[in-house]
């Protein structure tokens, strides 16, 4: 028994799903984007956690490409709605199963949803104490590394956010190649793991890690330590969240995660 479906089925078989996320109603795409929105936060808030009082830049991007790349399995288990992995759609596009104003409406919702549910996990991270591990030490770790994020030129976000997409999407498309619940979560894990073990950006969990910090900065105690701290926090702002990282990362996802797919619709189409 063949337990696998071979690239060019895979391809096939997502040019039908495409199909199905267009046809979508507006409220179920918005709420199963929602969804997906939180799991990517849950896994964004569970790396934070993890390598907030680790020792050396390698050692944390270990630790968070261990652990994040299970917010993309429970996303793909859940059939969760998620901006970076439909922008494989254009696979169904290509193939004339779906519309490009069907894509666009799509992506639209999904990327509403995404945003909404990110954003929400964010900020009951801030205002409830969940960043308060290791006396704030994890509040600070929080800010500083949406600082950063906030800190890179539109070039490199762009660049970074078209390999992140690059893997994102073969994560998926791998996870479609198995029949088993295993299969999936390897198929989506191991691309995933490469992703944030090389630091490149994803719009989606952006959205959890970059206002986690401006609302953690919005608080007194976690201001404060900052200020103790000597943290640089002049980059992190809502207008450079949005300009500087959400803008160049979304553009650079979309033409990794959509030239991946058709890359592939093209290497593997049998007619």
């Amino acid at each position: 028994m063949n337990v696998l479906l071979s690239p060019a089925e895979v391809v096939a078989a997502y040019a039908g799903t495409g199909e199905k996320k267009c046809a979508l109603p507006f409220l179920r795409a918005f709420l199963l984007a929602v969804l997906a929105g939180a799991l990517i936060a849950f896994a964004g808030a569970a790396t934070n956690t993890a390598a907030h009082s680790a020792e050396g830049v390698g050692t944390v991007r270990l630790i968070c490409g261990l652990l994040f790349p299970f917010g993309l399995g429970i996303v793909i288990l859940t059939g969760s709605e998620l901006f970076t992995g439909n922008c494989l759609i254009a696979i169904s596009v290509a193939e004339k199963t779906a519309t490009l104003a069907g894509m666009l409406r799509n992506w639209c919702i999904v990327y509403l949803g995404n945003l909404v549910g990110s954003v929400a996990v964010a900020a009951g991270c801030a205002f409830t104490g969940q960043l308060d591990y290791s006396n704030g030490g994890l509040a600070l770790f929080t800010m500083k590394l949406a600082a950063g994020k906030c800190a890179l030129s539109f070039g490199n976000a762009v660049v970074l956010g078209f390999f992140c997409n690059v893997l994102v999407c073969l994560g998926v498309l791998c996870a479609m190649t198995a029949k088993d619940t295993s299969g999936k979560i390897l198929g989506a894990y191991l691309p995933v793991a490469l992703f944030v073990l090389c630091g490149f950006e994803h719009s989606v969990a952006n959205m959890f890690y970059i206002p986690a910090g401006l609302f953690a900065r919005s608080v007194p105690a976690y201001a404060a330590l900052a200020a103790e701290a000597g943290l640089d926090l002049t980059a992190l702002t809502w207008g450079n969240f949005f300009l500087r990282n959400l803008l160049p990362v979304t553009l650079g996802n979309i033409l990794g995660g959509a030239g991946v797919g058709l890359l592939l619709w093209k290497g593997h189409k049998t007619n």
